[in-house]
């Protein structure tokens, strides 16, 4: 049994989350039970995740993509009330990290996937370099990467072609991250990697001359809880169970 104060202490300093200026609030959301014996981590605190971790009968509920975004109406009705009130009535710790998981070296969404999909990380940008740069293990078509790309995270990926060129250089940040596409052409990549696309991004793709890859927030952001979740089970000898609640975006 693992004191919370002491895990979200770990967590932010192996993060380095108080170095990123972000969207929401990284760290312990939601106070429950003051000690930790069952992890439940997940992409979304969506209600389904919630409800998964009550049955599990879970201390603490790990996320990417916690509450209290900027922007967001502060009050706690509808929705956001039902979410915490299941929290709080179970005595169940939210704690999320954001960009600060994202940008991991070792743990980080980027970090993994990239892993995963054979890339070798030769540079970083974007803020807190949280945008990987690298290079494919052999050139390859775009076509060939979007089969990688779909037998890695069983999704198919939207495939903007930005000419006929082979992907070599390849430029990824996993999320709604598709607006750094004309920061990933200057940086010389033949291919971006994101999660999501927008209507311009198709234009910007073609302009530019670099193909996107939109392979979807959700299937891109599923990693870095996983990684963080087992590594504390490791850490402080505590069970850790990953849930996956399905998100075609």
């Amino acid at each position: 049994m693992t004191g919370v104060k002491q895990l979200v202490e770990y967590c932010d300093e192996l993060l380095d989350a108080a170095l990123y200026r972000d969207y929401c609030p990284n760290g312990l959301q939601v106070e429950g039970a003051g000690e930790v014996q069952r992890i439940v981590s997940g992409v979304t605190a969506c209600q389904a995740l919630v409800d998964a971790t009550v049955e599990r009968g879970a201390d603490l509920l790990l996320v990417h993509h916690g509450y209290f975004w900027k922007g967001e109406a502060p009050t706690l009705v509808g929705m956001k009330r039902r979410r915490i009130k299941a929290l709080l009535d179970n005595d169940i710790n939210l704690l999320a990290y954001h960009l600060p998981l994202d940008g991991h070296p070792q743990l980080g969404n980027n970090a993994q996937l990239g892993a995963r999909l054979g890339f070798e990380v030769s540079d970083h940008f974007l803020d807190n370099d949280i945008g990987c740069l690298g290079r494919l293990d052999a050139p390859c078509s775009l076509a060939a990467l979007g089969a990688r790309v779909d037998e890695l995270l069983g999704r198919t990926p939207q495939l903007i072609a930005g000419g006929d060129h082979p992907i070599e250089r390849i430029a990824w940040c996993s999320g709604a991250a598709q607006g750094y596409l004309e920061q990933a052409a200057a940086l010389g990549a033949d291919a971006y990697l994101s999660g999501e696309i927008s209507e311009h991004t198709v234009h910007a793709a073609r302009e530019l001359g670099i193909h996107y890859i939109a392979a979807g927030h959700h299937a891109t952001e599923r990693f870095d809880v996983q990684a963080l979740g087992t590594h504390l089970a490791a850490h402080f000898d505590i069970y850790h169970e990953y849930i996956d609640i399905p998100n075609p975006v």
